[in-house]
C-alpha cells in the first residue's frame, strides 16, 4: 500500500515520484506484453473494446440467455441431422427440449424466447430420410 499524499506536495509530483521509485526496485521489469506494440491500435475506434476483449478471452457470449438458448437450440437441431443413431439424436433432443420447456416455464432474461420444444418423432424420421 502506497503512502499518503503528504501535505504541500502536489500530486503530480507525488505521482511522479512513486512511479520513479518503484521504476528503480524494478517493479515494471519483465511484465507481460513489454516492449510489444498495444493490441488493436491498428484498427478502427471502438467505444467497447474492452468489453469484446473481455468476452474473448473469457470464451462467453455477449448474448442475453433467451437468444443464446435460441442458438443452442439450433445447434442441437444441427447436431441430432449429424448424429449416428437415432437414440443420439433422441438424447440431443431431449437434453435442448428440457432446457426450452424450463425456460418456457421460468422466462429467460432478454427478448422472448419464441421457441418450442422440438417434435423428436418428426426429427427422427427426418433423419432417417437422410440415412
Amino acid at each position: 500500500m502506497t503512502e499518503r499524499k503528504p501535505a504541500g506536495v502536489g500530486f503530480e509530483t507525488w505521482v511522479d515520484r512513486q512511479i520513479r521509485e518503484a521504476q528503480d526496485r524494478g517493479e515494471f521489469d519483465n511484465l507481460p506484453g513489454a516492449g510489444k506494440p498495444l493490441p488493436g491500435l491498428s484498427g478502427a475506434h471502438d467505444e467497447l473494446w474492452w468489453l469484446k476483449e473481455k468476452v474473448r478471452r473469457e470464451e462467453g457470449t455477449a448474448l442475453p440467455a433467451s437468444l443464446q438458448l435460441r442458438r443452442e437450440a439450433a445447434a442441437a437441431r444441427e447436431a441430432a441431422g449429424r448424429a449416428g443413431s437415432e437414440a443420439e439424436v433422441r438424447r440431443i433432443l431431449g437434453e435442448i427440449n428440457e432446457r426450452i420447456t424450463d425456460a418456457i416455464r421460468k422466462p429467460l432474461s432478454g427478448p422472448p424466447l419464441n421457441l418450442m420444444p422440438f417434435d423428436v418423432e418428426h426429427v427422427v424420421r427426418e433423419w432417417r430420410k437422410g440415412r
